[in-house]
């Protein structure tokens, strides 16, 4: 953590940033976790206020983080720099705000050479487990990530959650795309 804040990014290029954000957020969550270690949710680490409270009580809004001067939250590296600035709905496979929900954090650290293979199986990762996405009854049933950031996957999740999912459940999903019923996990 002192290293990725001591590090000038200026200088990177575009896929190293991009790894650089993911690889703070990631780590930065890990430790606060840790600091506050034993605690039953991130949630309970009321460091930061948050009117809505609830679902998005927790440390995200606090500015905990300094690079290059600049004083950041956890939202802020994740909704006004990773997303705005990518645009690519795999972040959010990427990030890990230490949730049961969330998708698993990676074994590895991203980087400019593999950041687009860990964000792929990421994606194929979480979409194929049980708090990602399953077909059920007739329904499919996704993580509450679909719902929040709906923007973020386009129109509709269906196709990219389709494009992650074996043949024979993308099939389906593509078949049943008019009349198929999205419900949502608890998150």
């Amino acid at each position: 953590l002192v290293a990725l804040r001591l590090t000038s990014i200026e200088p990177f290029n575009r896929a190293e940033q991009l790894a650089y954000w993911i690889n703070l957020y990631n780590a930065f969550t890990v430790r606060l976790v840790l600091e506050f270690y034993p605690v039953n949710s991130i949630k309970d680490i009321e460091i930061s206020s948050n009117p809505l409270g609830g679902i998005f009580s927790g440390p995200w809004n606090r500015k905990l983080l300094d690079v290059e001067g600049e004083p950041l939250s956890l939202n802020d590296i994740e909704h006004r720099i990773l997303r705005p600035i990518w645009g690519d709905p795999r972040i959010h496979y990427a990030v890990n705000c230490a949730a049961v929900g969330c998708p698993n954090l990676q074994p590895l650290a991203f980087t400019d050479a593999n950041t687009e293979t860990l964000l792929d199986h990421a994606a194929q990762n979480y979409v194929n487990c049980p708090r990602g996405a399953r077909v059920e009854d007739g329904q499919l049933i996704v993580s509450k990530i679909y719902a929040w950031f709906v923007d973020d996957f386009g129109d509709s999740v269906l196709p990219f959650v389709a494009a992650h999912l074996p043949d024979e459940a993308a099939s389906f999903i593509r078949a049943q795309q008019d009349k198929l019923r999205i419900r949502y996990f608890d998150y």
